[in-house]
């Protein structure tokens, strides 16, 4: 059982706000997207957004109810169903933008959560900075990771020294909705205990400190409330930006984080699938040859064209 409230704030020093907080308890489903682009636009990229992932959502609920938990492949089709939504939501803003010339050029983040009631299971997925936290036994923690250029450099250039990392923007994402078609959906699933809060946030963490946030999502009191504090915290702390707090309480449920197997039938349709594939294939290193045209990408095939070519030539 849930319960849950979200709201969005222009800030002190915005004159409008991009934000929109989508709040769908009947399908288990929230979001926040934060949206950017000129004259106004980034407000429609982030409505369209999550009215097209409410909209995939809402068009599919009857298909679920006849689907596994877990497919052949021992993946969740709650997961699925939520990247889904999140690249249908992502084909639309592109349609605009190419559409309409006033709206050229804008985009979304996006973060979303499904909860899955007959698995106990939330599904977690994302493009941008827009974050998700779960609160459990008075831990917070950080669930997604910003796609951003700090990120990316931190990644692959941990020795630089902290001189250095200050002078890289923190403003700069790496993925949002509304540029690539060939979007990347960051996702993951969790178990869900009898007692999490989850916070779904954006223009939020720039203005608390996080010790801050989890004192307040530790309090007793009803979702409604911790929004509110929230978002309060966060123009007093300066409010530069549009502010959006989603939290969603589950009140009862299972009380450990075990997650439930998939069944025996998904296990035997899956090891069927992998009868005669190699224990582990690794691009670039053996058997290119034994990629399935009909499973991969004609991109994948013509980057990986020359290197086999090159080792097909060896002694």
């Amino acid at each position: 059982m849930l319960r849950a409230a979200g709201l969005t704030d222009v800030g002190r020093r915005r004159t409008s706000n991009e934000d929109v907080v989508l709040v769908r308890s009947d399908l288990f489903l929230y979001a926040v997207a934060d949206g950017a682009g000129g004259h106004r636009s980034g407000e429609v990229a982030s409505a369209l957004a999550a009215r097209s992932i409410e909209n995939y959502f809402g068009a599919t609920v009857r298909r679920t109810h006849n689907q596994p938990e877990f497919d052949r492949f021992g993946m969740a089709t709650g997961a699925r169903r939520l990247s889904a939504a999140i690249l249908k939501a992502n084909a639309d803003v592109m349609e605009i933008a190419r559409s309409s010339p006033e709206h050229r050029g804008m985009g979304t983040t996006v973060v979303a959560a499904c909860f899955s009631p007959r698995s106990a299971m939330m599904h977690v997925g994302h493009a941008g900075d827009s974050r998700c936290y779960r609160l459990r036994a008075g831990h917070l923690e950080q669930l997604t990771q910003d796609h951003s250029l700090f990120t990316d450099v931190l990644e692959q250039r941990p020795e630089l020294e902290d001189a250095q990392l200050e002078r890289i923007p923190k403003n700069v994402v790496t993925r949002a909705l509304g540029f690539d078609p060939k979007l990347r959906i960051s996702l993951r699933s969790h178990a869900v205990v009898a007692g999490d809060r989850l916070l779904c946030s954006d223009g939020l963490t720039g203005m608390v400190q996080t010790a801050t946030i989890a004192e307040i999502m530790s309090e007793k009191a009803a979702p409604e409330a911790i929004v509110h504090r929230l978002l309060a915290a966060a123009n007093s702390g300066g409010g530069r930006d549009n502010i959006s707090v989603l939290v969603v309480e589950c009140t009862d449920g299972p009380v450990s984080d075990s997650v439930p197997p998939p069944t025996a039938r998904e296990l035997a349709m899956g090891r069927e699938a992998d009868m005669g594939d190699p224990e582990l294939l690794i691009l670039g290193i053996e058997e290119l040859e034994s990629i399935n045209a009909a499973s991969a990408s004609d991109e994948l095939l013509l980057a990986l064209e020359g290197l086999v070519t090159r080792d097909s030539k060896k002694p």
